[in-house]
């Protein structure tokens, strides 16, 4: 890298000497343990795999492909690898903290309820909850970031003879039903084979729906998922259900027949304008309401009276319960241990709540502690919850689907289930050390963080998950430096290591105002690999940087290792 030139004024040039980053100690330390002479052959790269960086499998052929790969550069040798080139591999794709080309591992033949569902809200929207324009465009993205449950308002158009898309009582604009339909349908199963969940907010009048019921099954045909029920006693597995898609909405009015207690709301708290009224159908109107309700596998809504009715568990059949974030957050005081009970069997979808404008998010881990499995987010921004939500869902081989852990689904002898307000123990101690970090000044031009100077970066690190786990460090300001090196050591004391996940953002101080970003990731705690590792690190939408990435060693132990 050259010597890099800022210029002050029309006179006055600032030079700055850069430099190539060296291996650090730790580095260095471990080649020489399992080299020989200087040189790393193939037996002493498997021995380096197997004890320090914990791949117990690790196999002959896969050192031999780590060769493989570095056989382009300059610093290889035949005999083996040097200092450099073992350097070279260590911040290489061969040896990321989290490989995304890890397999699905998770049991997937449990049902529906036993998962945490990566879920959409207004998929269709483009910006804020207000103005912004609604299109396919969003729910392809999502759909290929692994996004495995979509929603779709539906309404009438302005002749009240078709359906659109839209965030009703809003000025967005819409978006034609088929247009989304078909855009389900081609992106459905590129990132994932899981199903997909189409949830529809219904609007509509009986002869709306039928028209609804005749595009989708048209657009979807073998795809689609129908119940063998009505009233299913258990949701489907997911594994059962590859490659297929499944209609989740209220069931209309008319259907539920005796039990009038039943309600259908809005998220917004409107009552439905189809639910409005006594209203006789005829027989048209009659088969219309079949047709429809036959499209939806899951069936939504809230039981007559206060929560404790809406989170009854019918042993007879199973539903879906939507509530917004502030509607959980009042149950849990109350109710924590009967929402764990009932989403045991039953799903709960949370959605924000309606003063979020601009497409902000919400705290998921009070939903997935609570063994919510549809966290509902806005996919369209970028944020703190929204890259926790995409480093969750890289668990699992990234296919949309997690599976909750046991002590959600367990029950005692005496019928009891796990309490989230319960004190929680360390369960796990995890060492992370930030060793240094490469790339910025390939993937940013020289003037994008400081006009004057190379950057002063420095990295923020922590894990968010329960409350208790939650925490976060900061490695000390490396100034005037494209190549900084921290080799700094945190701790972090984990209880709940399923639901944890490794938060890093690299952030350029500024004296003048706010950190410039540098780059952010998150990743599943429970999938990290330990070891010195490589951390590729993300643009604000959740991109990979070409080139930007950190080092660093990661350790678990016991708490009593404390």
């Amino acid at each position: 890298m050259p010597n890099q030139n800022f210029k002050v004024c029309l006179c006055w040039r600032r030079i700055f000497k850069t430099r190539v980053v060296e291996p650090p100690p730790d580095v260095k330390n471990a080649f020489n343990h399992f080299s020989q002479s200087g040189t790393m052959t193939v037996d002493d790269l498997l021995t380096f795999l197997i004890e320090h960086q914990g791949e117990n499998n690790a196999t002959k052929e896969d050192a031999q492909a780590i060769f493989d790969s570095l056989k382009h550069l300059n610093i290889f040798h035949r005999r083996g690898l040097h200092l450099e080139a073992f350097f070279r591999y260590l911040l290489g794709d061969h040896n990321l903290a989290h490989p995304p080309s890890s397999k699905v591992h998770h049991d997937m033949t449990a049902p529906l309820a036993h998962y945490f569902l990566f879920t959409g809200h207004n998929s269709y929207l483009t910006g804020n909850q207000v103005i912004s324009a609604s299109s396919v465009e969003p729910i392809k993205d999502a759909l290929l970031r692994g996004v495995r449950v979509i929603e779709l308002d539906l309404w009438p158009n302005s002749k009240g003879d078709d359906v659109e898309i839209r965030h009703g009582g809003t000025l967005t604009s819409p978006v034609d039903l088929q247009k989304c339909l078909q855009a389900i349908k081609e992106n459905a199963f590129h990132a994932s084979e899981y199903p997909v969940v189409i949830t529809f907010e219904d609007h509509l009048n009986p002869n709306l729906q039928k028209k609804v019921a005749k595009m989708v099954t048209e657009t979807f045909g073998d795809m689609l998922y129908w119940s063998e029920t009505e009233n299913m006693q258990q949701f489907p597995s997911p594994e059962s259900l590859k490659k297929r898609i499944l209609i989740s909405t209220k069931p209309p009015k008319e259907y539920l027949g005796e039990n009038r207690g039943d309600v259908s709301e809005t998220e917004s708290g409107r009552r439905n304008p189809s639910d409005v009224g006594e209203h006789f159908l005829d027989e048209d109107e009659e088969n219309t309401v079949v047709q429809y309700r036959q499209l939806i596998a899951i069936h939504a809504g809230k039981l007559k009276g206060g929560l404790e009715n809406w989170l009854s568990d019918d042993p007879m059949k199973v539903r879906r319960l939507s509530l917004s974030e502030q509607e959980l957050e009042n149950a849990i005081r109350t109710y924590a241990t009967k929402i764990v009970r009932f989403t045991q069997r039953n799903l709960l979808r949370v959605y924000p709540k309606g003063t979020r404008l601009d497409s902000s998010n919400y705290n998921p881990f009070v939903g997935w502690m609570h063994g919510a499995q549809m966290v509902a987010f806005n996919m369209q921004g970028y944020g703190k919850y929204l890259w926790i939500m995409q480093g969750m869902f890289k668990a699992n081989g990234g296919c949309g689907y997690v599976k909750k852990p046991d002590f959600l689904l367990r029950r005692g002898e005496n019928d009891e289930v796990f309490n989230p307000s319960a004190p929680l123990e360390v369960n796990t101690v995890m060492r992370v050390k930030v060793i240094l970090g490469e790339g910025w000044h390939q993937d940013f031009h020289h003037t994008a963080f400081d006009r004057y100077s190379p950057p002063d970066f420095y990295t923020k690190i922590g894990i968010a998950g329960v409350p208790e786990d939650k925490d976060v460090k900061q490695t000390a300001i490396i100034e005037d430096e494209w190549l900084p090196v921290w080799d700094q050591d945190f701790e972090f004391l984990i209880r709940v290591p399923e639901l944890a996940v490794l938060r890093i953002q690299v952030l350029e101080y500024d004296t003048t105002g706010r950190p410039d970003f540098g780059g952010q990731t998150s990743l599943p705690v429970s999938e990290l690999r330990t070891g010195i590792r490589t951390v590729p690190l993300c643009d604000k939408k959740g991109n990979k940087y070409k080139h930007v990435r950190l080092l660093l060693s990661i350790n678990f132990g016991r708490p009593y290792d404390l």
